[in-house]
């Protein structure tokens, strides 16, 4: 067995996120009735993966599934994966997709479905989805739940120039809720557009679960520098947490972070263990009170890939 450089090892950030109504009040209007409110909140575990995305749509399912079982045993109620992680990404994974095989696609994914309802854990996956007659596909993610059916789709509404020769924009939102905690979902390119986050804050989500696929840059790219201060920007101005994560390959342009409105990003490392709860809101609807601090957990596992 080898260890691939770091670069390519596969992490899978395990987040304790906690939602609900805060007991703590503005200043202006506490009082020992108010803080006296019995306190109630809603946990969501949520495990960001990363794994080194390919045009192996088995090989890639073999991943999926492996850090699906990871992240049960590690107590997740839902995972999150990367842009196109079951099919690879057209343009670099694939040199078009002409040709593209969504024969192995569908069976990988009704595997996928039945190992969902099997672990009983939520999904979000990138796949690509295929649209009729000569359209080109969606660059998508589908959304599972526990019962391992496809409840919902996104479909990247930004596209680069390079995205356009083989994709084809989304039009529409994405939400659904999960342990009282309402979701939201982007790709990639979308993080430039402020529009989109402040539109899924007025849709009142409390956590984007956005999937990226930056792997394999040229040494020297921006993304890098400005691809983690944006995600923070975005989930600071919206007041919104954000899953984040990346196929894993050289130059891979940031690993699986979680990003919360007021803390900054929390990547995966080796024996990182740290203790943060956050609440959403107060009890009587005052969105810009103090959140509370009290107790749940960050944790973060890398597991390294071998050949």
């Amino acid at each position: 067995m080898r260890l691939l450089p770091w670069s390519l090892r596969t992490a899978v950030v395990l987040g304790l996120l906690a939602a609900g109504l805060s007991t703590v009040l503005p200043l202006c209007q506490a009082n020992a009735e108010q803080r006296s409110e019995p306190e109630t909140k809603t946990q969501l575990q949520v495990a960001t993966c990363q794994f080194p995305v390919s045009q192996d749509i088995a090989r890639n399912a073999e991943w999926i599934r492996q850090q699906m079982r990871q992240a049960k045993t590690l107590g997740a109620d839902i995972a999150h994966f990367p842009e196109a992680a079951l099919s690879g990404y057209a343009g670099v994974d694939l040199e078009s997709l002409d040709g593209f095989d969504w024969q192995t696609q569908r069976s990988e994914m009704e595997a996928i479905l039945g190992l969902a309802r099997e672990l009983q854990l939520w999904l979000v996956l990138g796949a690509t989805h295929q649209l009729s007659g000569d359209n080109k596909p969606h660059n998508s993610l589908y959304v599972i739940n526990a019962r391992g059916e496809i409840v919902d789709r996104y479909d990247k509404r930004f596209c680069t120039s390079g995205d356009l020769r083989h994709y084809t924009p989304g039009d529409h939102f994405a939400t659904f809720e999960v342990n009282g905690v309402k979701c939201g979902l982007l790709i990639c390119y979308d993080i430039r557009f402020p529009e989109l986050y402040r539109q899924y804050k007025k849709l009142d989500v409390q956590l984007i679960f956005h999937s990226f696929y930056n792997a394999r840059q040229k040494p020297g790219s921006i993304h890098p520098k400005i691809m983690p201060p944006t995600a923070q920007a975005r989930a600071a101005t919206n007041y919104l947490f954000l899953s984040v994560n990346n196929s894993s390959g050289i130059c891979t342009v940031g690993a699986c972070n979680l990003y919360f409105p007021h803390m900054g990003a929390h990547a995966c490392s080796k024996s990182q263990r740290a203790r943060l709860i956050w609440w959403f809101g107060c009890p009587h609807g005052h969105h810009t009170c103090e959140t509370a601090i009290a107790h749940a957990r960050i944790g973060c596992i890398r597991t390294l890939l071998s050949v």
